[in-house]
């Protein structure tokens, strides 16, 4: 049999067996001494009794005028009898008997002391120079059922005793078990965002060192991941410059040179420059999502942000590719505007790269704080669209994106405790693809 998984059960389940066990091993030896000590008085009653009859018996049988008559002592009411006695001469004649005295159940007279037989405990004893003897005799079946009834006794509280423990045992194991349920639901209420250490102040002795080596952990891997971010911001950083400068120098060669050849070979070389200066930009762009502080103490409106975003695009798009849908007033959020912003340009960015280049690109914030962006197109397939949203995952094969849009958007909606929404067809339409995102705001109805 497999043992419960749970500690609380384990515990619960080892102390009810260790104290019914013991209640039973206690109850086992009681009842054993008691039946000794029980045998013991009884065996006393039975001789006290054959002493004090004896001499009653004795002056009754000298003073009879005849000799050798059997008498049955009459009942004066009807009672219990639990003791029954003969007198017999030296020839084994019964010359007095208790009124409920069967002679068969006696055996012949052997001398003073105890003996027993299958069914009866007895003692005998003597008087007049053992001319005369008494047998006094108890039924074993009376001893047993005075013993069965301790044993009752003993083993009966255990029908409540027991119960009433482990409802015990159940609310201590649950009360001394409090602080552990607490700690695994702060750890449960954590996310991958989320390494900072957790409160240890209130746990048992036995496991807060485990807590405190789950806390070192968390500050392990949150110092390797912040390292990690860090790396990967800095060289974006540190990328920009040289980039830059091999752009300008591409183009240069374009410029200066006749050759038709050297003039595509420099020309594929600033493409190639330029597509490497976006990665650039989003590795730093992911890195803030995933680091950077994404709140910020006052409430801003968001429709500004959207507004330059949307405008900045429009420039490098043919008109009418943008439609931007705002609401009348404010849309109060703490959302950090960078972040902000840098959600939003990565969504349209996303929508104009793999949309239809004829049909427009819908952006739409709602006074609750919705925001999305639709763009027309094929449907996207499922097996593409449960890829989507992680770290260099591209719609198409062919497509120029650094596969880090969608990412870095998860990331920020994630942080923000929202989440990326993705649907193919958008909704209400046969084709096309739809993002959506809902931002915090604090005005929202």
């Amino acid at each position: 049999m497999t043992a419960p998984r749970s500690l609380q059960l384990r515990l619960g389940l080892s102390l009810a067996l260790l104290l019914t066990l013991l209640w039973a091993a206690a109850a086992s030896v009681t009842a054993v001494l008691l039946r000794h000590e029980m045998d013991r008085m009884f065996d006393s009653s039975l001789q006290e009794t054959a002493q004090r009859l004896l001499p009653l018996a004795v002056v009754d049988i000298l003073g009879r005028e005849d000799d050798g008559i059997t008498l049955r002592l009459s009942s004066i009411r009807p009672h219990d009898e639990f003791f029954t006695y003969i007198v017999r001469d030296t020839q084994g004649r019964i010359l007095l008997q208790s009124h409920a005295a069967q002679p068969d159940v006696f055996p012949p007279y052997s001398g003073r002391g105890f003996t027993s037989t299958p069914t009866h405990r007895l003692y005998s004893d003597d008087a007049v120079q053992g001319s005369l003897s008494i047998t006094v005799a108890e039924p074993l079946a009376h001893r047993n059922a005075v013993a069965r009834k301790i044993m009752m006794g003993l083993g009966l509280p255990l029908l409540f005793v027991v119960p009433a423990a482990l409802a015990a045992i159940a609310l201590a194991l649950r009360a001394g078990t409090a602080p552990l349920r607490r700690f695994r639901e702060r750890l449960a209420a954590r996310n991958a965002r989320d390494l900072s250490a957790l409160a240890v102040d209130d746990l048992p002795a036995e496991v807060a060192p485990l807590a405190r080596t789950l806390n070192d952990l968390l500050s392990r891997l949150e110092a390797a991941f912040e390292a990690e971010r860090s790396f990967a911001a800095n060289a974006a950083h540190e990328l920009r410059t040289p980039l830059a400068g091999a752009i300008a120098q591409a183009q240069r060669l374009q410029r200066e040179t006749t050759d038709p050849a050297a003039a595509q070979r420099a020309a594929d070389i600033e493409a190639t420059l330029k597509r490497l200066t976006r990665r650039a930009e989003r590795l730093m762009q992911l890195a803030r999502a995933e680091g950077a502080q994404l709140r910020r103490p006052q409430a801003a409106d968001l429709r500004p942000v959207l507004r330059i975003v949307v405008e900045d695009l429009t420039r490098a798009t043919a008109p009418g590719r943008l439609r931007l849908h705002l609401p009348p007033g404010p849309v109060l959020s703490d959302l950090d505007p960078d972040a902000f912003g840098i959600l939003c340009r990565n969504l349209v960015e996303n929508a104009l790269r793999h949309g239809d280049p004829a049909a427009p690109v819908e952006v739409t914030l709602t006074a609750a704080g919705a925001l999305r962006v639709e763009n027309d197109g094929p449907i996207v397939p499922p097996q593409v669209m449960a890829r989507l949203g992680a770290r260099f995952e591209r719609g198409t094969a062919d497509g120029d994106g650094s596969g880090l849009g969608l990412s870095i958007v998860a990331a920020i909606a994630a942080r923000i405790g929202s989440r990326l929404d993705l649907a193919s067809p958008r909704p209400g339409a046969a084709g096309g693809f739809a993002a959506s995102v809902t931002l915090p705001v604090t005005n929202a109805a």
